[in-house]
């Protein structure tokens, strides 16, 4: 695999972004409010950055080692970003829990436009496509499919039980067992969906679409190890960072009166660090396979591995006491909010899936399309939540 990332950049801003980072945690007393939270959310954000490429370095020597595609090696390193967006999350899912749900769904509306986005980089022939590579084709789509049904049908079922005052809780929200049972099947669908994208795509790809450097001998399994331990330590770091400056900012967006849904969509972008990290470093070294697989797997993950999660965690916080239910025993309630970012979600998902499935390519058409429909749903949360 191509552009191992050689040079110690990582480092330096590992270590650079460590020490912003305890100048505003530390020092915080002595500094003004605004420049104590731009330490945290700078000096967060070089970390992650820095904790990424040390992820892409572990998962291309795992790459090399037992023999995985560009790609697969890429939605390896994609999962593994999750981390410090799961980190940040927890934080605010234990705060507030209805602003963490709204966030985790916002995700996937920022990560689809950062899909469409990033498309529009991608390599391409002379007739103006982007060949897409098969897992992406072939599994991906599937996930966007199936994220699809899920937003829609979830969001449909949450509409009714709000509009008929039905269900064990009067319409007033979900409980821990309806958490309990939407978060372990979606995460179901994410172990099914990894093991065939191993078993069946692994080796499937001859080479990337770029000519990289001649092959090194692959690192031995301690190094691989080392890198993604720290890979995995730092982005938890940089993620605690970015959340309290999110946390910071959010609160000074609600004081000056802006509407919430605003701030829950820049809290959905922080989150989201550690996966864009990891698209624009891949793309910087060439790997446009492990940049794209990062791109999708923004989209495919949040329903099946960060959206579960924060589903499972709202569950255990609410049986643990730590966040209080309604008189109902409702956890998650049903609103607007909650219910306009559940049944949004459908629209993106139904366009990705199209996109990919049809021809295994991305046209200008299609790039220009999901640009401006992920767009207008962004805004229009924006504007008008």
């Amino acid at each position: 695999m191509a552009g191992s990332g050689e040079g110690r950049g990582w480092l330096y801003k590992i270590g650079g972004g460590g020490a912003v980072v305890a100048v505003g945690t530390f020092a915080h007393a002595a500094l003004p409010t605004w420049l104590a939270a731009a330490c945290m959310g700078l000096g967060g954000l070089a970390v992650v950055f820095g904790s990424c490429e040390a992820m892409i370095k572990s998962v291309e020597g795992i790459g090399k080692r037992v023999g995985w595609n560009p790609f697969v090696a890429g939605t390896m390193a994609g999962l593994a970003s999750n981390v410090p967006e799961l980190v940040m999350l927890g934080f605010v899912l234990a705060a507030a829990p209805r602003v963490g749900f709204i966030v985790t769904c916002l995700t996937l509306h920022v990560g689809a436009l950062a899909f469409g986005l990033y498309s529009g980089f991608l390599p391409r022939d002379a007739t103006g496509h982007a060949r897409l590579p098969d897992a992406l084709v072939k599994i991906s789509s599937d996930l966007f499919a199936a994220a699809a049904g899920v937003f829609l049908g979830t969001g449909l079922i949450m509409l009714m039980l709000r509009a008929f005052g039905a269900g064990d809780h009067g319409g007033e929200g979900l409980g821990v067992a309806d958490l309990y049972v939407l978060g372990g099947a979606l995460l179901f669908v994410q172990v099914v969906a990894t093991l065939e994208l191993v078993k069946r795509f692994s080796g499937s790809e001859e080479e990337e679409a770029h000519v990289g450097p001649p092959p090194e001998p692959p690192p031995s399994w301690a190094t691989i190890a080392g890198f993604g331990l720290i890979g995995l330590a730092t982005s938890v770091l940089g993620g605690h960072a970015v959340g309290d400056f999110a946390d910071v900012l959010v609160e000074s967006l609600d004081a000056a009166g802006y509407p919430e849904m605003v701030g829950a969509l820049l809290l959905s972008v922080f989150a989201s660090a550690g996966a864009f990290a990891m698209i624009v470093t891949s793309h910087r070294q060439k790997l446009y396979d492990v940049a794209l697989a990062s791109a999708a797997g923004q989209v495919s993950q949040v329903p099946f591995v960060v959206l579960p999660v924060a589903l499972l965690l709202l569950a255990v916080l609410a049986q643990t006491g730590i966040i209080t239910t309604t008189s109902s025993g409702a956890v998650l309630p049903i609103d607007l909010e909650t219910t306009s970012v559940m049944l949004l979600a459908f629209p993106p998902m139904l366009l990705l899936w199209k996109a990919v499935q049809d021809d295994g390519q991305v046209s200008w058409v299609e790039t220009a399309a999901m640009i401006c429909v992920f767009g207008i749903v962004v805004y229009l949360l924006a504007a008008h939540g």
